[in-house]
């Protein structure tokens, strides 16, 4: 951060200024963190781990100087509420699923959502109504989700009691966001916008616009996936014109904890200050990175390398890759380059997914898109058709809400055995942490085949009991009788 905007980020100031007082032994704490910033026990770990209450500020000043931080960011975004997370944006949403609505109300949720928006449903009691993106039939990619869509599950389901999309995907695809608010407006419910991996959104002309400046009532962008910022920092950005505050307050301050760590609130601090200053910079130089990138790998035959043509809005600065046409294995690319010292986000058989951001330099880009494009090219076999990732392709039956499969008896089945029975746990492969299957929903052979294919690619099966998919956790037979939940409740709605 420049020197001269260290006031535009009063977090990171008070963080800077607390490691010199700490440094020049000005500042004694006999608070928490019990290291006590001594680099002599278990070593340069700890170091920069400075606390928000008695190490940012005292113990009843640090609020206060959170809140004057956050208000700079919402004036920034014309926010009328903003709070800073280190719980990332997994707090974010689950925080806001419990200040849209009351234990038993309907929601519409995009089902193509990360696994924290649907143990928010478990932690909100609410009742979700699955609306799905198309799927784009020459990538297998999802696309955003449409406005039609969203307009059709609120006609159905009139008693909403709000939208909740992903918008950017996993893979880059955006949802048209001022599109969707004209639906949620005119149905006077809040639209609620997961932008864990968009927080740079907005800040170039040739980047689709932040959700919230779409319209978007509610945003949660994670600070630590496309700016940087230290690991588990998020912002949640709200008007609330149609969400009370003083929820949004009580929802925020449940689902946090009470020793937030004073470095990652920093870190977001000067990440927003530092977009709010050279983000337009910095992302122009980031998405030429990404072109040129492309523009290498692209010479690899049989390689699908998106720019959104076709696609609808997109994250230019995504670097998403298709191995279908090429015939290798994206395991075994991602394998290579783990050797070669690339440590790639996401990596299944037919898609790779290298993030990108404002902090890579042109060689290191440069030299990434090499190694990918020959590690691409030795691997090269037979093309294989493209089809969609289970994650969003597969439509989910519910059959009991996400709590209640959650708070039922459960009790292990043989994965043979399971189909047609009610899962009571997530599983997903991991990346992109999109449930495959989720409490409440009927497991399918469709699921299972899906699930079993991507495990024998070498996928890693996350949040599953049992990873090997030896077995799966299932509602106890009979437990669900008395919830009074029959089959289509919550029934999805959209291609």
């Amino acid at each position: 951060m420049d020197p001269d905007r260290l006031d535009e980020a009063p977090l990171w100031r008070a963080w800077v200024e607390a490691r010199r007082r700490l440094g020049s032994g000005e500042l004694r704490p006999f608070t928490i963190p019990g290291h006590k910033h001594h680099l002599d026990l278990i070593g340069e770990i700890v170091a920069g781990d400075v606390p928000l209450y008695g190490g940012l500020a005292p113990v009843r000043e640090a609020d206060a100087l959170v809140r004057r931080a956050e208000a700079r960011t919402a004036e920034r975004f014309g926010a009328d509420w903003c709070r800073y997370s280190v719980g990332g944006s997994t707090h974010g949403n689950q925080a806001l699923l419990m200040a849209v609505g009351r234990p038993g109300d309907s929601v519409v949720v995009d089902r193509t959502s990360h696994r924290s928006v649907l143990l928010g449903l478990v932690l909100a009691g609410l009742r979700p109504v699955w609306v799905r993106p198309p799927i784009h039939r020459e990538t297998g990619l999802p696309l955003g989700i449409e406005p039609s869509t969203v307009a059709e599950a609120l006609q159905r389901h009139p008693d909403a009691c709000a939208v909740v999309v992903t918008s950017p995907s996993y893979v880059g695809t955006c949802a048209d966001v001022s599109a969707l608010s004209d639906v949620t407006r005119a149905a006077g419910v809040p639209l609620v916008v997961d932008a864990a991996w968009g927080a740079h959104l907005g800040s170039h002309p040739d980047l689709p616009p932040h959700p919230f400046a779409a319209g978007a009532d509610a945003v949660v962008a994670s600070a630590h996936k496309t700016l940087p910022a230290l690991n588990q920092g998020a912002v949640v950005l709200a008007r609330t014109r149609r969400l009370d505050p003083e929820r949004l307050d009580r929802a925020m301050e449940a689902t946090a904890t009470t020793s937030p760590s004073g470095a990652i609130l920093a870190g977001v601090d000067a990440a927003m200050a530092l977009m709010a200053a050279r983000g337009e910079q910095l992302t122009g130089a980031l998405l030429e990175r990404a072109r040129r990138a492309r523009d290498v790998l692209r010479a690899v035959p049989g390689l699908v390398v998106p720019d959104g043509t076709g696609l609808g809005a997109f994250d230019g600065a995504k670097l998403v890759l298709l191995l279908a046409g090429t015939g290798a294995d994206g395991l075994a690319v991602d394998q290579d380059l783990t050797g070669q010292g690339f440590a790639l986000e996401m990596a299944d058989r037919d898609l790779l997914v290298p993030m990108v951001t404002v902090a890579d330099d042109e060689q290191a880009v440069a030299d990434l898109a090499r190694a990918l494009a020959a590690a691409i090219e030795q691997g090269r076999g037979e093309p294989r058709p493209v089809s969609a990732h289970a994650a969003w392709a597969l439509a989910a039956e519910q059959v009991l809400t996400p709590r209640e499969a959650f708070f039922a008896d459960r009790e292990p089945v043989p994965w043979e055995a399971a189909a047609e029975r009610v899962c009571a746990e997530v599983v997903a492969p991991y990346p992109p942490g999109v449930p495959v299957l989720a409490p409440g929903e009927r497991i399918t052979r469709e699921a299972q085949d899906a699930l079993r294919a991507a495990r024998d690619q070498g996928a890693r099966i996350a949040y599953a009991a049992d990873p090997t998919l030896a077995t799966v956790l299932t509602v106890a037979s009979g437990a669900h009788s008395g919830f009074g939940v029959g089959v289509g409740a919550g029934v999805g709605v959209g291609p």
